[in-house]
């Protein structure tokens, strides 16, 4: 334990020292580390591959859609806005001030520590250094020990391609990040359970460092009624976010799904078309999916279905391979709301259909819980769509579609509540590692004397009108005032 503790702090130590330096403040330095991350990647796509492989079981197309591909995007966005992001910003001042002008200056925040997860490992470690780097920080980077193969990728490559001076990637579990957590940072960015969260945050308290967490929650779909082709696109979307994204080990992956009563029995019998189109029938043949990561995850996921009112719940699936670590795609028909299916995160190939009498019913079953990372939505209605934006709150709702916010750029991403709080993604990821500083310029001419004593009548009113007006109202007004003398002259 000393000599992590020691390692740690020679680390933390060494990136303070480096970013007071003014080394990663440059904007070469920042655009030199981003090409360094697309070389990164494009480089090493099979080793990758590899390793996404040994950790997961992910086939390369859903490796290079969930993970390169989002790295590549987002810093390839970066590097086309980032001089944009860096300059000052111009602010408005009150006429009081006059004359004078400010500024919004974005300043790193400093020495940063990025959390991250085992289900995307790849595009989950290096899309926020992507927004740490974009920013001016310096960075430790701290993979989950729960995709040792992954993991391992990251701490042989990054050192090859990356400023090592400024950037560094700490191997090791819970006790590692521990003595992490010991240490006054800049800004934490943790994504992962909530219950780590907390801890995270706790931890984080103890020095007021600023945390963005990502965390997760029960993110439902709402099922309005549909027909026809609008319908099989719709179950096909289901299919492919619950099954076909890390086998439902995301977190912001299908939870579980509300659909009218009547709709029901339809909804499933297409489901189940879909899944044997797509993943295969037998759990010993399954393709096109993930295996989940680990035994412990794999035997909490099993566990769930041991209640006997959600095994009775079962309408197709429930198969499991303990020796691959595969578990069948699962539908379940309304089980009990108070069993742990329905009232924890499920994270895995399990998808409970909830059945209401009307559609509209969903907004009032989803508010009764913890508010969600995501809401998927398929209708066409579009008075039932505006009624769910202003009567719901969610990290984000998606209509017609799920999991596609990920790759959005231009889109913040982040929760709210308990399914996290903070966003990232394009700008908002520079924003999350930066401080928008404050800088205002006064010149010495013309003093206003109303803004000091002694008082009197005319100051107070003098200064009620200034902050009544700004520059642009002042603009306005002496416009107003040539015009007017103007037109009288031409008279």
């Amino acid at each position: 334990m000393e000599e992590i503790s020691a390692r740690v702090g020679q680390n933390f130590a060494e990136l303070r020292q480096n970013f007071r330096s003014g080394r990663t403040r440059g904007l070469v330095w920042r655009k030199t580390q981003l090409r360094a991350i697309l070389k990164l990647v494009a480089e090493n796509e099979d080793e990758i591959f590899e390793a996404l492989n040994r950790d997961l079981g992910k086939h390369p197309v859903e490796a290079y859609r969930d993970e390169i591909g989002v790295v590549k995007k987002s810093a390839e966005y970066s590097l086309r806005h980032i001089e944009k992001w860096i300059a000052p910003k111009k602010g408005q001042l009150p006429l009081l001030l006059f004359p004078s002008k400010a500024e919004v200056l974005p300043e790193p925040l400093g020495v940063v520590l990025i959390f991250a997860s085992w289900n995307f490992p790849i595009s989950l470690a290096l899309d926020p250094l992507i927004g740490a780097i974009s920013a001016g920080n310096t960075v430790v980077l701290k993979p989950s020990e729960l995709a040792p193969a992954c993991t391992s990728f990251l701490a042989c490559k990054i050192p090859l391609y990356l400023d090592n001076k400024a950037i560094k990637l700490v191997e090791g579990g819970s006790d590692v990040a521990e003595k992490l957590l010991e240490l006054k940072w800049d800004k934490i960015f943790f994504t992962g359970s909530a219950r780590v969260g907390r801890i995270i945050m706790s931890a984080a308290a103890k020095h007021l460092t600023p945390v963005t967490l990502e965390l997760g929650g029960k993110c439902p779909i709402i099922l309005d009624s549909l027909s026809g082709s609008d319908l099989k696109v719709a179950v096909k979307r289901i299919s492919g976010g619950k099954w076909g994204a890390c086998a439902g080990q995301a977190c912001i992956g299908i939870d579980y799904v509300i659909v009218q009563r009547k709709f029901a029995p339809v909804l499933v019998e297409l489901l189940k078309k879909c899944i044997k189109t797509l993943y295969g029938e037998e759990v010993e043949n399954l393709k096109n999916i993930c295996r989940i990561v680990n035994k412990n995850h794999f035997d909490r996921i099993c566990n769930l279905l041991e209640d006997p009112g959600v095994a009775a719940s079962i309408v197709y699936g429930g198969s499991f391979d303990k020796q691959n670590l595969f578990i069948e795609p699962t539908i379940l028909l309304d089980p009990p709301l108070d069993a742990e299916i329905m009232t924890e995160e499920i994270f895995g190939p399990l998808l409970p259909i909830i059945t209401l009498d009307e559609v509209e019913e969903s907004i009032e079953f989803i508010n009764a819980r913890p508010k969600p990372l995501a809401i998927y939505v398929f209708t066409k209605n579009k008075t039932f769509k505006e009624k769910l934006l202003q009567e719901t709150s969610s990290g984000s709702v998606i209509f017609n579609d799920t999991m596609i916010q990920f790759i959005c750029d231009g889109l913040p991403f982040g929760g709210v509540g308990e399914s996290g709080f903070g966003r990232y993604h394009g700008k908002y990821s520079f924003d999350t590692f930066s401080h928008e500083k404050a800088v205002l310029h006064r010149s010495f001419f013309l003093e206003l004397e109303p803004r000091h004593p002694p008082w009197n009548g005319f100051k107070l009113e003098f200064i009620r009108l200034a902050y009544n007006f700004d520059y642009i109202g002042l603009l306005q007004l002496l416009l107003g005032l040539r015009r007017r003398f103007t037109s009288r002259t031409v008279h």
